[in-house]
């Protein structure tokens, strides 16, 4: 039996083609869940009262927590809706650059596993790693 994930089975070129479609399915994917969530807002808020723009008044707190957007999103709200699309298309680049560091294993190349370790925990300690003042 030969083994599924060896050089011969994946060429350099399918895990590119892969990669480009999990790039593209997930913007459009976002754009569909931002789209559905715009559509939603109009029905749910359009026919409220314009706000007055001469006074600034700050949105509440609310959205900024995966637990908060998910009972958004349960709950059918179309802010909660808009910011699940905004964290699918945060979440496409790096999934990205997990399925080529997958690709690198495969191939056995340590240099560009090394390098895509690098870019991929930067980018993890970048999002997790912030100060919550």
């Amino acid at each position: 039996m030969k083994k599924i994930l060896s050089k011969q089975n994946l060429a350099d070129h399918d895990i590119e083609l892969f990669i480009g479609l999990q790039l593209r399915f997930g913007v459009l994917l976002s754009s569909l869940i931002v789209l559905t969530g715009g559509l939603l807002y109009l029905l749910q808020s359009g026919s409220l009262a314009l706000p007055h723009y001469q006074l600034f008044i700050g949105e509440k707190a609310g959205l900024k927590t995966g637990r908060e957007i998910w009972n958004g999103v349960t709950a059918i709200k179309a802010r909660g809706i808009i910011q699940l699309g905004v964290v699918v298309l945060i979440a496409t680049p790096i999934l990205r650059i997990f399925f080529s560091l997958i690709g690198f294993i495969i191939e056995k190349d340590r240099l560009y596993v090394g390098i895509t370790l690098v870019v991929l925990s930067v980018m993890m300690f970048s999002i997790f790693g912030g100060l919550k003042v």
